[in-house]
């Protein structure tokens, strides 16, 4: 199960649609599945390629004209998975990084292409929730890794015109800590 699916769609009940009838046509995995801000519903699964090529185009299907945006990505870092989850152990190494966007997408293939770049650890993906529908990528790592992954993840063919704004913090400060959750 290493390819994941996501959906991002412009209805929550169109979106409870998509997602059932997804689930209902494919052996997926639900890593996600909610209504989020600014009143979008967001369905994100994992399984084989052709599992999810399956319900993605099923929830096409379903999700009409309220999509706003899907993609599969045939094989994710594991630790995107984890970090969308916020299952992640949290410590900061020597640098800090933080990629902000304004597609939850975006922000899903900046982490994927930044855990691949470098050796890194990625700590959260925040996708749209409570922060106006925009998305951001936290990662800890040595300074010249963090620089890198961050390089790679917002030059990242589909993040790049999504992206707000970056960071990479050296030697972030230990409060720090308590606010990345």
């Amino acid at each position: 199960m290493n390819a994941i699916g996501f959906i991002e769609l412009n209805s929550i009940a169109r979106g409870y649609e998509a997602a059932d009838t997804a689930l209902k046509t494919s052996d997926i995995e639900v890593i996600s599945c909610h209504a989020g801000c600014p009143g979008k519903f967001y369905f994100l699964f994992r399984g084989y390629t052709s599992a999810v090529e399956a319900a993605m185009k099923a929830a096409a299907e379903a999700g009409k004209e309220n999509i706003v945006d899907s993609t599969l990505i045939p094989s994710i870092h594991e630790d995107v998975i984890r970090a969308m989850a916020m299952s992640t152990e949290v410590s900061l190494e020597g640098a800090l990084g933080v990629m902000e966007f304004f597609s939850v997408t975006a922000a899903i293939y900046a982490a994927d292409a930044a855990a691949k770049a470098a050796d890194v650890h990625l700590i959260e993906v925040r996708m749209g929730i409570g922060i106006g529908g925009k998305s951001y990528v936290t990662l800890t790592g040595t300074v010249s890794a963090v620089k890198e992954a961050v390089r790679a993840g917002i030059t990242e063919e589909n993040a790049g015109g999504m992206l707000i704004h970056s960071a990479v913090i050296p030697g972030p400060d230990a409060e720090l800590l308590k606010s990345l959750y």
